[in-house]
């Protein structure tokens, strides 16, 4: 997904919004005291555009350095990171970039390392898991803002009212769906493997069998035995007996399945922390838990969440590096960094903003995110092919699930692409 989070969906009143934001950037050479940061536009209205944030963030930062301001272009999340590639070809990069990927420019020579930049105090704060998502060979260039966890969200009333039992295990999970559609609940498990975030809701599941999208040297190993079992058992045991609703899980994607949730009409989905805040708000009873593992693994094999981060990133240019580490160290603040995080209901990416987030120390829920995300797996974003290669998982792995289908040489299918993008690099 490319790992999306809050704006994957904007609205086209959101759209309309962001016409007004974009403005032209300048010259691809810095003067020392104008730096240009483009980045995704997380909000859906004018009320919740993060030109907000942006405006009292820069605000604040020229007011502590004085005769430096910084000018900001949002662009949506459909569009930023290609706007962010073309300018980059085109010789015109920002001076900073937050976006859903970093690698590719790494592995091209045009970021600047973390250790370039920031205090060692900054460097050494992001969490373990967002800092070995973004390093290439030991080095961070990747800087982690904003993240989240997934963890299996269940309606409390329908289960309650269909007499189901929280779910541990696949087994359990399979159990409660039947009892929820018995009980007329339309998608007893939502399953959302369409093209806007297959890869996120395969990967929980991937995880949850012992496997993912790499093996343990990082090769990708999209068709691994344990990959293949995990879509053969989701195919057998709930798309074919109807136990994730009236959508094709192909054609079923994540805003959808969440839409659907908050409507009261899905028993249990994969979330993160925003859809639980918004279900909190209008009243709703959710419970949450760790995703359900394989009945095959041991008892003493748990396994990491799913993670998803955005990424901050610094190209060089001359004369820039200084005020753009002067300008990392302060948007990384605990007090600017939480702003951002409580905004949108997601998850800093420090360790000191995490231990004050106000939002995990008055919601229990919120803490159980934070602490799977300490130990979470992430997508391999400093794997320089992963942009491609997600969107050819995205495209695919819902046929994995299909009647016809065999996951098995569906999964082959995607590794073989897999390996022709890797080979054109």
């Amino acid at each position: 997904m490319r790992p999306r989070l809050f704006g994957a969906s904007a609205s086209v009143a959101a759209f309309a919004l962001l016409g007004s934001l974009v403005t032209a950037c300048g010259s691809s050479e810095s003067d020392g005291t104008t730096l240009r940061l483009v980045a995704a536009e997380y909000g859906d209205s004018p009320a919740t555009s993060s030109k907000v944030y942006w405006d009292r963030l820069t605000a604040a930062f020229s007011a502590a350095h004085p005769g430096k301001k910084v000018e900001v272009t949002l662009y949506p999340w459909a569009d930023v990171d290609r706007e962010v590639t073309r300018m980059v070809k085109e010789g015109n990069a920002p001076d900073v970039a937050l976006m859903g990927a970093y690698s590719d420019f790494a592995a091209q020579g045009r970021l600047y390392s973390a250790d370039e930049l920031l205090s060692i105090r900054s460097e050494a704060n992001f969490l373990a898991p967002l800092a070995e998502a973004g390093s290439v060979d030991n080095t961070l260039y990747g800087l982690p803002f904003v993240a989240s966890s997934r963890l299996l969200f269940y309606n409390e009333e329908l289960f309650e009212k269909a007499g189901a039992e929280p779910p541990k295990t696949w087994s359990d999970l399979k159990r409660a769906a039947k009892a929820l559609k018995r009980d007329g609940v339309l998608y007893p498990y939502a399953l959302p493997l369409g093209p806007e975030e297959a890869h996120a809701e395969a990967l929980i599941w991937e995880l949850s069998n012992g496997g993912g999208y790499t093996d343990n040297t990082g090769v990708y190993s999209i068709a691994s035995e344990r990959n293949a079992q995990t879509f053969q058992w989701i195919k057998d045991n709930l798309v074919t007996p109807g136990l994730t609703g009236p959508v094709p899980p192909a054609e079923l994607n994540r805003q959808d399945a969440f839409a659907a949730f908050l409507r009261g009409q899905v028993g249990m989905v994969n979330g993160y922390p925003s859809l639980l805040h918004e279900a909190k708000a209008q009243g709703m009873k959710v419970g949450t838990l760790s995703m359900p593992v394989s009945d095959n693994l041991k008892d003493a094999q748990t396994p990491p969440a799913a993670g998803v981060a955005d990424w901050m990133m610094a190209f060089r240019h001359d004369g820039n590096r200084e005020l753009v580490g002067s300008f990392l160290d302060f948007v990384y603040e605990d007090k600017n960094l939480n702003a951002f995080a409580q905004r949108y209901h997601l998850l800093p990416s420090t360790v000191s903003a995490t231990e004050s987030s106000q939002d995990a120390a008055a919601d229990p829920g919120a803490q159980q995110f934070l602490t799977a995300l300490r130990t979470a797996q992430l997508y391999p974003v400093n794997e320089p092919s992963w942009l491609q290669v997600s969107n050819t998982i995205k495209l695919n792995i819902g046929k994995a699930v299909a009647p016809s289908a065999d996951p098995k040489a569906v999964l082959e299918d995607i590794a073989q692409q897999v390996r022709d993008v890797a080979d054109e690099r």
